[in-house]
C-alpha cells in the first residue's frame, strides 16, 4: 500500500503475533505501519499466545467478521497438576496436584472425551459479556458469577508428547503437548482446564501457537519487525489482495458484467444453490465484486468491493 494513499483497495496481513502482545497492540503497530487508522483483526489471540492474527487493512476491514468464523488450528502444552486463576500460565496458581498417577491411557481418554461437539464453559478471564459487563472485570473485581456453556467443535484434538516435570514449587506435574482444530469460539484454555478436571488433578495452558486461521497459514505470517522493514525498504506494506485472501477463504461464483453492476448496487440476484454461508462473487477479469450469502435462492450482499 502506498503511503498516503487512502484509496487504496487494501487487503490482508497475516502478522506472527509475538508473545505478550494482545492482539490490540498488533493492531496499534500495523497502523503506525500501514500509515492508517483503517486496522482489524479477525479473531484476538491471548497476550500468552503466538502465531496467525488475520489483519485487515482499508476495505478488507468488511472481510474480517466473516473470517473470524472459521476454523483454527493450534499447538500447545497443557500442565495436568496445577490449576490457575485464568486456566493459562499467566495466572496465579490456586491448587497444585502430583500428578504422578496421571497415564497416557487416561490422557488419551481425556482428550476423546474433548472431541467433537462439545458445550464449553469458557474461562472467566475472558472477555465474553455477562449481563453486558465483561467476564475478567467482574473476575478482577472478585465477582461470583457463572457463564453458561457454549456450543463448540473440536475436530481434531491430538497428543504429541507426554512427559513428566517437576514445577518450580516440587509438585511432579505432567506436560502434554497437543495440537487442536476447532471451531471459532473455542477456548484453549477451556479444554486444557477440562482435561485436568477430568483426570482430578486440574490442569491449565502454558504454552500456545496458532497454526492456521481457515485457509490462512504460518507460511504466510510475517513478524512486525518484517513487515516494518518492508515498509522502510518500498514504502509499501505486503497485503493479500482483496481478491486473492476472498477466493481462498469464501466459494467462488463467478458473475458477468450485469450481474456484477448489480451486485455492486445491492440488488438482489438469483444465484445457484450453494451449501450455506458467505461466497465470494467475482466479475469479469476476476474482479472481486461481493461477498454474498444466499437466500431464498437469491444473492445479498455482506459486503460491496467492485
Amino acid at each position: 500500500m502506498k503511503r498516503g494513499n487512502s484509496q487504496e483497495p487494501g487487503g490482508l496481513v497475516l502478522v506472527d503475533k509475538p508473545a505478550g502482545f494482545t492482539s490490540h497492540d498488533v493492531v496499534a503497530k500495523m497502523r503506525g505501519i500501514a500509515r492508517t487508522r483503517r486496522v482489524g483483526h479477525a479473531g484476538t489471540l491471548d497476550p500468552m499466545a503466538t502465531g496467525v492474527l488475520v489483519l485487515g487493512v482499508e476495505r478488507a476491514t468488511k472481510l474480517l467478521g466473516y473470517l473470524a468464523l472459521t476454523e483454527k488450528e493450534y499447538v500447545g502444552t497443557v500442565r495436568l497438576g496445577q490449576t490457575t486463576l485464568t486456566d493459562d500460565a499467566e495466572g496465579e496458581i490456586i491448587e497444585a496436584t502430583d500428578a504422578s498417577a496421571v497415564t497416557r491411557q487416561g490422557v488419551d481418554a481425556g482428550i476423546s472425551a474433548l472431541t467433537g461437539d462439545l458445550m464449553q464453559v469458557p474461562s472467566k478471564v475472558s472477555a465474553i459479556k455477562i449481563d453486558g459487563k465483561r467476564s475478567y472485570k467482574r473476575a478482577r473485581e472478585g465477582e461470583d458469577f457463572e457463564i453458561p456453556a457454549r456450543p463448540v467443535s473440536v475436530s481434531a484434538f491430538a497428543v504429541h508428547d507426554v512427559r513428566e516435570e517437576h514445577a518450580a514449587d516440587g509438585t511432579l506435574v505432567v506436560d502434554v503437548l497437543v495440537s487442536v482444530v476447532c471451531s471459532s469460539g473455542t477456548y484453549i484454555r477451556a479444554l486444557a482446564r477440562d482435561l485436568g478436571a477430568g483426570l482430578g488433578v486440574g490442569g491449565h495452558l502454558t504454552a500456545l501457537r496458532r497454526t492456521r486461521v481457515g485457509p490462512y497459514g504460518l507460511d504466510g505470517a510475517r513478524t512486525l519487525e518484517q513487515l516494518q522493514a518492508a515498509r522502510d525498504e518500498s514504502d509499501e506494506v505486503p497485503l493479500l489482495p482483496l481478491g486473492e485472501a476472498a477466493a481462498a477463504a469464501f466459494p467462488h461464483w463467478d458473475v458477468d458484467a450485469r450481474q456484477a453492476g448489480q451486485l455492486a448496487n445491492g440488488m438482489q440476484i438469483p444465484m445457484p444453490e450453494t451449501p450455506g454461508g458467505p461466497v465470494a462473487a467475482f466479475g469479469p477479469e476476476g474482479r472481486f465484486v461481493a461477498l454474498v450469502e444466499p437466500r431464498a435462492g437469491r444473492a445479498r450482499s455482506l459486503a460491496v468491493f467492485g
